[in-house]
């Protein structure tokens, strides 16, 4: 018989105890099971309630409005096919909501929800063949095939299937189902599916990467659970196939190298984090130092070049993706919540392979501020790419078609507490800074141990045991990068303030010296019962400088106080502008907390300026304000209007509120109906070029060859003599040209007229395309837009005179 023994299981980041199989080898470094940290906080407790009272709940009305559970039902036969939904990942969702839901019951037991799970588990199960195959999109036979599907199992998987993403997340599910409940219903499914992909793939069988990594990540926490050594040699097949020839791969999905040539973050961020998380899992689990050397070097480069301050990552809405070095645009940022998770959990192996803080430092920046803000206080509205500047065109949705990012949410918040502590041999890691009880089992014996802080608000933190067991243990507290003035590893970032300032430590009430290695102070001792460590972290608001190379951050900085990211939005400023605000890098703020605001919040305030434009002037109006910042993670939760992450101090680099025209002042109207786009027409954001994404413009993709019209119904009836136009075109790479030809129109009465042009229309990219023509009285104007043959046209900006 195989020895059995007790293990410790990682999964999304935390960590769980059950029986399983002996595995020879992992982390050096285990997370404390999230089961054993309690949190009180007044910060993340009632997050983690609003997930399971609000999102979990929400998230399965979602699933049952939209389909996704009946995707299963028409797999099993129980329902006609008819009409499906639209993607074939769509089976993950409700996996993610299963796992979310299983955490939550670990915390708070719900019979009924735990009957629900059974209900949807016992729905899946008779979606799944006889074999173990279980992907309701081909299952349920429809009349067409989904065209990401190829008419053999696995075939399009490099490219769009997500058959292998989609085991992948089933894997992560039943296990934290299975570790919740006991339950091996679920348990059972997965290990069905994981034993026909070890069937199906392997050397001298099928040879397909997956196109959406996860399946890697959930293949080792299926190993850790069964003990099943063939789990593992199959994750590992499949990172070491991308890149090696036999399929053509592509940056976007990591594939265009080998996993261990890879020294660059490229391609599809999500993607890349999942499979940087699951070359890190392989690597615990099998010594493999080349891993381990190829994921170093790739985070070294997104710390140095590609990492939003917000912990965001992927700049670019083209292909959901990383960008080149230093290249972070603000407005179009995309930096996907579910990306966000994914570094996460990235950088979570990283420090339990390594042992050293810079990773929970990054985590943390992550939590606190492009994690978060993916979710709506309210916990029913979400962001799937993440902005660092907005003119109003951003808003939280109630729902995705594409919904991986709400799913991920759900299942995410719940596991926030197993990021608190850590554990190697007799030393406690102290990595999170929350108010909370926790147990830990050290070989030495059970340390029970209460942390007492209103971080991230204020700085000061205690940590009080309460059981310790008689031999000596190494309590090690974590001290924040940023309390060091280390805003980031690496030189992206830098706060202004280079003094350090002292940090505080005592043990039951006397100031110890300290030194720091790798982040922590290691605290080595016989601990006793009322024992107490007391930190003093510098709360001081820094402004923080991006590398000069970050062309978009110049000439402005972004404020931070503590781990919180700050931002300026419209709600809290004069005129609900802050894109034209200006603030001396000299500027004194000042911290104050507002309990009734966005469930509570410190709130920062400096003295700065404003600008405004005038009718038929160059001279700017300037007035003095007060200037108040909120945490970044909170923006958007009273409606959509401008936000700022990174303040001016030079005004030539502000944006001046607007004067009033005829056409900002105008109703728009078009063959487009997307209000959102309609919005951008008139916002008086000036390009930089034809393909500039970073605000709002109006396209008719995926139209080709059509005639299209966009329409001004002015204020007023008027004179006008002169109509410009700025041409959305964003190729190479996508879809939008310059239009084949374009008129203006004006309403005479009740009939449409051409204006008599007084020259030639203009058609070029990347400038205004200006027309002149005999003046005309009327109360509209009309452009009408013949799209090219084989492309869609769009419209940055219309002006009119």
């Amino acid at each position: 018989m195989k020895q059995i023994k007790l293990i410790t299981l990682l999964f999304a980041g935390v960590s769980l105890q059950a029986t399983a199989q002996s595995v020879a080898a992992d982390y050096p470094i285990q997370p404390v099971p999230f089961t054993q940290v309690h949190l009180h906080d007044h910060f993340w407790a009632p997050k983690i309630a609003v997930n399971n009272k609000v999102t979990i709940p929400y998230t399965l009305q979602k699933c049952r409005e939209t389909g996704r559970i009946d995707n299963f039902l028409k797999a099993a036969g129980k329902m006609p096919v008819g009409k499906i939904t639209e993607y074939p990942f769509d089976d993950t969702d409700l996996y993610k909501l299963i796992e979310g839901a299983s955490y939550s019951l670990q915390v708070e037991p719900d019979p009924q929800m735990d009957r629900t799970l059974d209900t949807l588990i016992s729905i899946i199960a008779e979606a799944q063949e006889p074999d173990g195959y279980l992907y309701t999109f081909r299952t349920m036979k429809p009349e067409k095939l989904h065209p990401w599907i190829s008419p053999n199992r696995w075939e399009k998987d490099p490219d769009l299937s997500h058959e292998l993403y989609n085991s992948g997340h089933l894997y992560e599910a039943a296990v934290a189902h299975y570790l919740a409940t006991g339950k091996k219903s679920f348990l059972n499914i997965a290990i069905k599916n994981a034993d026909l992909l070890v069937k199906d793939f392997g050397p001298g069988k099928a040879a397909y990467f997956p196109g959406h990594q996860v399946v890697e990540m959930g293949l080792a926490r299926m190993y850790r659970v069964t003990g099943k050594r063939e789990y593992l040699d199959l994750a590992k097949f499949f990172l070491d196939i991308r890149g090696d020839g036999k399929i053509k791969g592509e940056e976007y999905s990591q594939s265009h190298k080998m996993v261990t040539d890879q020294h660059e973050a490229v391609g599809h961020a999500v993607r890349a984090a999942y499979m940087y998380t699951g070359m890190a899992d392989v690597a615990a689990l099998t010594g493999n130092r080349e891993y381990v050397s190829a994921i170093n070097d790739i985070w070294k480069d997104v710390m140095e070049h590609k990492l939003y301050l917000t912990g965001g990552i992927g700049a670019t809405g083209h292909g959901e993706a990383f960008g080149a070095a230093y290249d972070l645009p603000n407005m179009s940022a995309y930096a996907e919540t579910c990306a966000s998770i994914a570094n996460v959990y990235w950088n979570s192996r990283m420090f339990l392979m390594n042992g050293d803080a810079q990773y929970i430092d990054v985590m943390e920046r992550i939590l606190y501020n492009g994690l978060l803000s993916g979710i709506s206080l309210s916990g029913d509205k979400f962001f799937y790419p993440n902005p660092l500047a907005s003119m109003g065109q951003h808003q939280r949705s109630a729902w995705f078609s594409c919904a991986c990012c709400i799913s991920n949410m759900t299942r995410f918040m719940p596991s926030v507490p197993g990021y608190v502590y850590a554990q190697r041999g007799n030393s406690i890691y102290v990595n999170l800074y929350v108010a909370n009880n926790a147990e830990i089992n050290l070989p030495v014996g059970k340390v029970a141990i209460s942390q007492e802080t209103e971080y991230p608000w204020k700085g000061n933190v205690r940590l009080l045991v309460i059981q310790s067991p008689a031999q000596s243990f190494n309590v090690m507290m974590r001290i924040p990068g940023w309390a060091k003035q280390e805003a980031v590893p690496g030189s992206l970032y830098e706060f202004l303030q280079k003094q350090k300032p002292a940090i505080e430590v005592k043990l039951n009430g006397k100031p110890v010296t300290y030194t720091i290695d790798k982040g922590y102070i290691s605290l080595n001792r016989k601990w006793k019962k009322g024992d107490r460590i007391d930190i003093s972290l510098p709360m001081e608001i820094e402004k923080v400088l991006a590398n000069e190379k970050v062309k978009d951050d110049q000439q402005r900085y972004a404020l931070q106080r503590g781990p919180l990211v700050y931002c300026l939005e419209g709600a809290d400023n004069l005129d609900s502008a802050v894109r034209n605000i200006v603030v001396p890098q000299s500027a004194e703020f000042t911290a104050s907390f507002e309990p009734q605001l966005l469930n509570g919040v410190m709130v920062l305030q400096a003295k700065g300026t404003s600008t405004k434009r005038q009718v038929n002037s160059d001279a700017l109006i300037r007035s003095s304000q007060t200037v108040k910042a909120i945490p970044y993670y909170s923006w958007n939760n009273r409606g959509a209007g401008e936000m700022e992450v990174w303040i001016p101090y030079n005004e030539s680099v502000a944006q001046p509120k607007p004067a009033p025209t005829i056409a900002s002042l105008s109703k728009v109207s078009s063959s487009q109906r997307n209000a959102r786009m309609l919005k951008g027409i008139n916002d008086q954001y000036d390009p930089k070029d034809s393909q500039d994404h970073n605000s709002v413009y109006l396209h008719w993709w995926p139209k080709k060859n059509t005639l299209e019209w966009i329409q001004y119904d002015f204020a007023q009836s008027g004179k006008v003599s002169e109509s410009t136009v700025y041409w959305f075109d964003d190729a190479p790479f996508g879809g939008c040209r310059l239009p084949k030809s374009w008129r203006v129109l004006y309403l005479d009465g009740d009939q449409w007229k051409p204006v008599e042009v007084l020259g030639d229309y203009e058609l070029s990219k990347d400038r205004y395309n200006t027309v002149r023509f005999k003046p005309v009285d009327t109360r509209s104007l009309r452009l009408e837009i013949q799209l090219p043959e084989e492309h869609s046209s769009g419209i940055h900006e219309w002006i009119v005179k």
